[in-house]
């Protein structure tokens, strides 16, 4: 909670240690530069951090997406952005869960050790957007590899990471069945990929998060770099995803406790008309309100990680444990700026940087609607609305 020890604290005091050697003014510069924060993601990886997940027979520490959610809360909520780094997280959990042991004993110490990166997955296409069952990149096997085409877009962290997981169809949609099957993914080296097959076309946008378009053209990935069987990739990427809206749960908690601290301070400390504008309930509600949705958020946030790390099903639980603290973050953003008035909008407060950037949860890596549509249909029993 919010000022209270709890299971994870030696954790958060160790990650909140490392984040106070890079303050405001590193992550406000990195911004400006539209950069990427390589010193930070660098002393993260030297820490041991990014390989929370790794089980300690590949070097890793074996902690569970339960600490991992903690780490990526407190790096938001010392003003950091963990977009730059929860890739790492997420993409561990589908190659630990669905990769072969050549894979790991290939690839995880590697990861643990801080020599590679993991941070990307390639599934979202321009056409086709989260209807994920009908994208239209290939692979086809020829000669004991896959040669891939097709396009990815919105593809972050690409050109900071070294392998990237890679979800494509395998069998047509109209051979299957049931169109969640005949889909597969890979593991894609991507100093091999890069300008051998696969195009990398940089997608400028509102705040400092490295995303791509990715164009396929005959790129050939090794047999062996298929991950678990053929054509059931769409059954193993659904692991990645809810460690990936868990993930993101945290991070928007951490964002909304950085809001609320922040505001809390402010309205502390300005003194208007003689008196703290704390004082007055019309500033002191909301920030309380906000306060209160993300306390709620955070319980979502635990038993959703709980539930993947216990290997229950948890796709509700993390679904809304996504939506409950995307909406609190931004609703917490939103106090804080108005609560600081104009200078919200000066960059010295930060204010209007994680302004932007927490607002992109409410978009990505699910939409509010989605998520709705989830809920109504898996939780509720309603008839499928698409």
């Amino acid at each position: 909670m919010f000022n209270e020890a709890d299971d994870y604290q030696e954790i958060r005091d160790a990650v909140r240690g490392l984040c106070r050697q890079f303050p405001d003014e590193y992550f406000r510069k990195v911004d400006e530069q539209k950069a990427y924060p390589e010193k930070f993601v660098d002393a993260l990886m030297e820490a041991g951090w990014l390989a929370a997940m790794i089980p300690e027979e590949y070097g890793g520490t074996g902690l569970g997406l339960t600490a991992a959610t903690v780490i990526m809360e407190e790096i938001n909520r010392s003003g950091g952005n963990a977009g730059a780094v929860h890739g790492q997280m997420y993409n561990m959990g589908t190659l630990l869960r669905s990769g072969s042991k050549a894979q790991k004993d290939k690839y995880l110490p590697g990861i643990a050790a801080g020599k590679l990166r993991i941070q990307s997955m390639a599934v979202t296409e321009p056409t086709t957007g989260t209807d994920t069952t009908k994208i239209k990149t290939t692979a086809v096997k020829k000669d004991g590899r896959y040669v891939v085409n097709g396009q990815k877009v919105w593809i972050s962290r690409v050109q900071h990471s070294d392998l990237m997981i890679l979800l494509a169809r395998t069998t047509p949609l109209a051979e299957v069945k049931k169109k969640s099957e005949g889909m597969s993914i890979f593991i894609v080296d991507l100093k091999d990929a890069i300008g051998h097959g696969l195009t990398v076309r940089p997608i400028p946008n509102l705040v400092n998060h490295e995303t791509n378009e990715l164009f396929f053209e005959n790129l050939e990935i090794p047999e062996e770099n298929l991950i678990g069987e053929e054509g059931r990739g769409f059954k193993y990427i659904l692991d990645g995803l809810n460690a990936e809206r868990t993930l993101i749960a945290a991070e928007c908690i951490g964002d909304g406790y950085w809001f609320i601290e922040r505001a809390r301070k402010y309205a502390s400390e300005r003194i208007v008309f003689d008196r703290p504008i704390g004082k007055n309930q019309g500033v002191q509600f909301p920030i309380a309100d906000a306060f209160i949705e993300i306390e709620a958020a955070n319980l979502m946030r635990f038993e959703a990680a709980r539930r993947f790390d216990a290997h229950q099903d948890c796709g509700a639980q993390a679904n809304m444990a996504k939506y409950l603290a995307a909406k609190a973050s931004w609703e917490a953003a939103n106090v804080c700026m108005q609560t600081h008035g104009g200078f919200g909008f000066a960059n010295e407060y930060d204010i209007e940087r994680k302004f932007r950037e927490t607002r992109l949860y409410q978009v990505a890596p699910i939409s509010t609607n989605l998520i709705y549509a989830y809920v109504a249909e898996h939780v509720l029993g309603l008839p499928r609305s698409f």
